[in-house]
């Protein structure tokens, strides 16, 4: 039986349940654009859909090589160097490394098989917690930290792109001396070129991230491979453990411990929207295997790489290098310093696309599903992260502290509600189908949409996470903040729950589209 009033049209299920409750204009979206019947076309799009099991392609490889291009970022290498020069030596950095990589490896198999079993990105797997209209919350924090850092991020490789230029061509360093809103002529077309590059590779969508990855990983080990290499081969095969001003007993184990969280920390952004990637796994099996050979194995391939570099410079000259991209400019030889340069941006671009772009897209598509799809998203997005003049924002220790260091404070609680709503209120039942339906009676409506446990177990953990990153008072534990908000998050969460259920587990195969969209 239907009704029809004020424009709006009800069909009642056989017990009585409003099935579908929507608006003329929905009906006309859904039929415009194929959409299943049981789906809000304020809430589905084939970008947001659930990815078709046959046909998924990342396999372990795929998901190693997203780690072989993370783990090598410049960033993590200016960390990693940052604790020898705080006095850790060679085998203290594996150690910290080393139980950072065990805790992501665990942390990121819970994320993962998320988006394995249900098949969607992290806005709609917010869903499942929040609520279809609270899911904006987690959605567009993580967003929001990933588009400021995807124009730092880009800045930082225009850097690189700068020195190749000048390499290449000598007489473009006239094209340096000048300012136009904070950066040079050639700082401005490096930073274009490499903003257009980025933006043309992910308007290809997934599959192309997928295969440019690929690509990318093989290069950046064996490019920072033969960069440690030749800077042993420099201090004659020789290299400093330590520093004059190395940490021994309660203090280095403190420091040791205090780094594997860091380590932890400072993927936070990525273990909350690993989903995103996970969705397209071929199997369990599949992000286990790239996780293991990606993680704990490659961080000690790349600690090796760090404590060669850090300590092959320093037996040269006693000097503690910040990055990488200092040893590559003092390369002497021209071939070799392009190739150098060539491989950094390569690798910077594939992090860039990882852990800053995807985010973003996914996030701006959630919030306007009926207008944006993956492509638009992604130009969106791009566009922000140039207007908001992101070397500037570098260059701004408060900025960096306080609004991106403050939403980062956030993804801790974030985590651990949505785990914790996943893993052990629900024991992993999710109906898929009914993340994309407005119906009232929907089992993530909640009350408007939104969940206010969830935004209830949010408010005080968030306060708490960001005393914990600013007070002075804290400062002890801060490089524990990201562990303690997730706990914190997850407990409290816990206590507030509605445990009763039931929890319905539906897969989403019904409204799937193919993993290659």
């Amino acid at each position: 039986m239907s009704t029809e009033s004020s424009g709006v049209i009800e069909d009642a299920g056989p017990a009585g349940r409003t099935e579908s409750a929507v608006s003329f204009d929905d009906v006309a979206v859904r039929t415009e654009q194929g959409l299943p019947e049981c789906v809000s076309p304020a809430l589905y799009n084939a970008d947001l859909a659930p990815t078709k099991r046959a046909g998924r392609r990342w396999s372990a490889y795929n998901i190693f090589t997203l780690w072989a291009n993370d783990v090598h970022s410049l960033g993590n290498y200016a960390f990693a160097i940052g604790l020898f020069a705080l006095g850790l030596g060679g085998w203290q950095i594996l150690l910290a490394l080393g139980l950072g990589g065990l805790f992501l490896f665990l942390l990121l198999n819970l994320s993962g098989f998320m988006g394995e079993k249900t098949g969607v990105p992290f806005p709609v797997m917010s869903r499942i917690s929040f609520g279809i209209r609270g899911a904006q919350i987690p959605a567009l924090i993580r967003g929001a930290v990933a588009i400021a850092w995807f124009g730092i991020q880009t800045f930082l490789a225009s850097v690189v792109l700068r020195i190749l230029i000048v390499a290449l061509i000598p007489s473009a360093q006239n094209l340096d001396a000048n300012s136009f809103l904070g950066l040079s002529t050639l700082g401005w077309i490096s930073f274009v070129s490499l903003w257009v590059i980025q933006l043309v590779i992910v308007s290809y969508g997934m599959e192309m991230i997928r295969r440019y990855e690929a690509f990318a990983g093989p290069v950046i080990l064996i490019t920072m491979i033969a960069l440690a290499v030749w800077m042993l081969s420099q201090a004659d095969w020789t290299i400093a453990w330590t520093t004059p001003d190395s940490l021994t007993g309660g203090e280095m184990w403190a420091k040791i411990v205090g780094g594997a969280s860091l380590w932890v920390a400072i993927y936070g952004t990525f273990v909350l929207n690993f989903c995103d990637f996970t969705r397209n796994a071929k199997s369990k099996g599949s992000i286990v295997r790239g996780n293991f050979f990606g993680i704990p194995l490659n961080m000690l391939l790349f600690g090796g790489i760090v404590i060669t570099l850090a300590g092959a410079q320093f037996r040269i000259d006693g000097r503690v290098i910040e990055s990488p991209a200092d040893i590559v400019q003092a390369v002497p030889n021209t071939f070799l310093l392009v190739l150098a340069c060539l491989a950094l941006l390569i690798l910077t671009v594939a992090v860039n696309m990882m852990a800053n772009f995807v985010a973003p897209i996914y996030a701006l598509s959630n919030l306007f599903p009926k207008t944006l799809n993956f492509q638009r998203a992604a130009l969106v997005s791009a566009v922000i992260g140039l207007v908001i003049l992101p070397w500037n924002l570098y260059n701004s220790p408060a900025v960096i502290n306080y609004f991106l260091g403050g939403l980062g404070a956030l993804l801790g609680p974030l985590f651990g509600i949505v785990m914790a709503d996943y893993w052990l209120v629900r024991r992993s039942r999710v109906n898929v189908p009914e993340l994309f339906t407005e119906d009232p009676d929907g089992a993530y409506h909640y009350r408007g949409g939104v969940n206010p446990r969830a935004v209830i177990a949010l408010i005080p953990t968030a306060a708490f996470a960001l005393v914990l990153a600013f007070v002075p008072a804290f400062e002890v534990v801060s490089e524990y903040s990201w562990f303690i908000g997730a706990a914190v998050g997850a407990i409290v969460y816990l206590l507030v729950a509605d445990r009763k259920g039931p929890f319905a587990d539906v897969s989403g195969e019904a409204i799937a589209v193919a993993s290659t969209h």
